[in-house]
């Protein structure tokens, strides 16, 4: 399985210090320690986390105009009516995505079609499954207009954890559904805004996948 490219920095760096505490702990303490098998132990642990953490595995799809899939691996928290305040400035379908920081943190365009606008705004770190979040938070989002004339709004939330989000998209750039939007470090939460009428296809509580699972038909 690849590696994504937001980790390799970090996988870099986390090599190096983990090498370095190891061999400290070598020589300050006694062969056979416990507690020098317990830095080792802990050590792989976390090396090994950080790894997981930043896997991307392949998954393909045949773009469909009629099908919105997840941008997110995680747990649907959020199906309701809302006010979207930020572009639409009306009621719209709300979808949330929970990503856990055992979920894959790759996120995807859900629709293919072309970015209108994006919005980044510095916040706060409140828990991503908390109502205000995705008003408060740090926040990154991305309008999409599909082939058909319907808008889409995607927004990449920090959670308690996440210290960084990245957006790949550009307005007026062309996208295709499937296609990396962004990336999300250490927990987080997406959003879909739908228009009103949208059909929904996974229920609340439900795990979906990036690329694999439908969330709503136009």
């Amino acid at each position: 399985m690849a590696i994504h490219r937001e980790g390799y920095k970090i996988i870099a760096v986390g090599f190096i210090i983990l090498l370095i505490i190891n061999i400290i702990a070598g020589i300050m303490l006694p062969d056979k320690s416990f507690l020098k098998w317990m830095v080792l132990l802990l050590s792989l642990s976390l090396y090994v986390f950080i790894l997981f953490f930043f896997r991307l595995p392949s998954r393909q799809l045949q773009p469909d105009p009629g099908l919105i899939y997840a941008p997110a691996d995680g747990k649907v928290v959020v199906i309701e009516e809302t006010v979207e305040n930020e572009y639409f400035k009306d009621q719209r379908l709300q979808i949330s995505i929970f990503m856990s920081p055992f979920n894959m943190h790759s996120n995807r365009y859900p629709v293919s079609g072309s970015v209108k606008q994006v919005y980044y705004h510095p916040g706060k770190y409140m828990v991503a499954w908390h109502p205000k979040s995705s008003e408060l938070n740090e926040r990154s989002s991305v309008v999409i207009e599909t082939e058909n004339g319907t808008e889409i709004l995607v927004r990449q939330i920090a959670g308690a954890v996440a210290r960084r989000i990245v957006t790949y998209a550009k307005p007026g750039q062309k996208v295709t559904q499937g296609g990396e939007l962004g990336f999300i470090k250490f927990g987080s939460r997406v959003d879909v805004f739908l228009p009103l009428g949208t059909e929904i296809e996974v229920p609340i509580l439900q795990q979906v996948k990036a690329n694999k699972s439908i969330i709503a038909k136009i």
